[in-house]
């Protein structure tokens, strides 16, 4: 598939056929049971990260007893999905809880830049700051360090609103499906990897009403920590299923089932960097073969599969325990994929060189480059743009580089029509030849960010109680997963902003009623 048809299809070029007005009011008919079938209550949402399609099909097929296997063969399975450009955690989420890219949400990459916004800890006697939503701006929890909070005295400040510290949440453009769902009286909840994940609160602050984020960072190089860290979120999700809080492992106090609910599973993820395949088919390797000090140790990619399989198990288990199955929506998709497969094509590149070359065009003009499968280059004289493009360019052996976007080809990957963001939207991008991972020697054996099919294909399974199983091929995004959340649960997905910005339709393929839900 050519680059531009694969850009397309994860940015958007979907177009509701039936947007509607908002008519100011929130209650939608309900139908008939005869009509509609078993009526969604909850959702369940689950992230692989890490997976891609191949591995969902390659993992069913040698496993046929298995939760994954399970779900296929109860769900729809759609065969040409694509997550977030980039292919970010960030954006990923951030694509399936709104049903925006980055052009509406206004969020790039977890690390990224504003020329509006003054840097931390600072008077806001200038502007163009850092945007860091990640470990960085933690406080160490004690005694478990996993258990962080977001340090104000990290964050970005806005210039504009007194100075004050601008946290994830007040960072996102746009509504998210928690609020949403939550103005409709309903309970929710959510598990991710760092304690910015609070963006899922959306500009109200007050989306999530059970959020747990035991930070992954300190785990995030060691694949048997990283299950152990998983587990975490695991026990959480099941507490939840069983109508407690996240933290109520002794369930104390019974608060009731969310309306929605899930978590990421990072063990798939952190396997594929430091274990690996064996070829570019994606074969698992049956001996383990892990980077580092940790060769030839389990648990390698194979036991971080095996877990996940198995903990999802344990999920829908546990629906049938309560007798949630039949009223729970099942959503397993992954945030990202990552490249490269194939270890032989595996080039690591150093970030210095990248910033060697924008700084060669004037001393001191980056002002944040992020990379991973990708660079992202902010300046800090935007007007330098088509020059550090130019001088890139001139390198692209040395960076690996395959394209170079600068100017309006930026506003083009990110659905430039809607051109709200001209503060946080990069000056330059590198796109490199897929196999290249700008990370020191030795690091990893693969990352994501960039939008290479390995980085944006991904699996994608809906279990949608009462509706047929089946396969659609059509190319779908993770932006139509949160409109088909609201839908599920009779709700108006025009109630998202992003969902009325970009026109972002639901999955196709899920037999829906009819009734209106603009």
């Amino acid at each position: 598939m050519r680059r531009s048809s694969r850009l397309a299809i994860a940015l958007g070029v979907f177009v509701c056929c039936c947007t509607g007005a908002i008519d100011g009011t929130h209650a939608v008919a309900y139908g008939s049971a005869q009509t509609l079938g078993p009526q969604v209550q909850h959702v369940l949402l689950i992230s692989l990260d890490g997976f891609h399609d191949f591995d969902l099909d390659n993992y069913v097929a040698a496993h046929p007893s298995s939760a994954l296997a399970s779900l296929v063969a109860r769900g729809v399975k759609y065969t040409n999905a694509t997550t977030s450009s980039p292919s970010d955690s960030f954006p990923a989420t951030l694509a399936m809880v709104t049903g925006g890219s980055p052009a509406s949400t206004g969020v790039y990459y977890d690390v990224s830049w504003d020329n509006d916004l003054s840097p931390a800890a600072t008077t806001c006697s200038t502007r163009g700051a850092l945007v860091s939503y990640n470990e960085a701006i933690n406080v160490a929890g004690t005694p478990d360090p996993r258990f962080t909070s977001i340090d104000p005295a990290k964050l970005p400040l806005n210039p504009d609103a007194g100075c004050t510290p601008v946290f994830p949440h007040q960072y996102l453009h746009v509504n998210t499906v928690y609020e949403v769902i939550k103005a409709a009286g309903l309970r929710t909840a959510a598990c991710d990897k760092h304690p910015s994940y609070e963006i899922l609160n959306g500009p109200s602050g007050t989306g999530v009403d059970d959020l747990y984020t035991p930070e992954i960072n300190p785990d995030k190089k060691d694949i048997a920590k990283t299950i152990v860290n998983d587990e975490l979120k695991v026990v959480a999700v099941l507490n939840q299923i069983a109508g407690y809080a996240s933290i109520d492992n002794a369930h104390v106090n019974f608060v009731g089932v969310p309306a929605i609910l899930g978590m990421n599973f990072q063990a798939p993820n952190i396997g594929q960097k430091f274990s690996g395949y064996v070829d570019a088919a994606g074969t698992i390797p049956a001996n383990v073969t892990t980077l580092g000090s940790k060769a030839g140790q389990a648990p390698g990619l194979a036991q971080a599969f095996d877990y996940v399989d198995a903990a999802l198990g344990r999920m829908l288990n546990a629906l049938d325990a309560q007798q949630l199955t039949d009223s729970t929506l099942v959503i397993v998709t992954s945030k990202h994929g990552n490249s490269p497969v194939d270890r032989t094509q595996l080039r690591l590149i150093d970030p210095s060189t990248l910033l060697a070359t924008v700084n060669s065009v004037q001393a001191g003009l980056a002002a944040q480059i992020t990379d991973d499968t990708n660079a992202l280059i902010w300046l800090r004289d935007r007007s330098r743009a088509a020059d550090v493009a130019a001088a890139l360019q001139a390198n692209a052996a040395a960076i690996g580089a395959e394209s170079i976007y600068a100017g309006s080809a930026i506003d083009g990957l990110f659905n430039g029509e809607l051109a709200g963001n001209p503060s946080r939207r990069p000056d330059v991008i590198v796109e490199p030849v897929n196999g290249v991972v700008y990370a020191a020697p030795n690091a990893k054996l693969a990352d994501h960010g960039g939008f290479h099919d390995q980085d944006l294909r991904v699996p994608l399974v809906v279990v949608h109680p009462g509706r047929d199983a089946g396969s659609v091929a059509t190319p779908v995004s993770l932006r139509q997963i949160a409109p088909t959340i609201l839908h599920a649960l009779h709700l108006r997905k025009n109630d998202l902003d992003a969902v009325r910005l970009e026109h972002t339709p639901k999955l196709p393929g899920l037999n829906d009623d009819d009734y209106d839900d603009n």
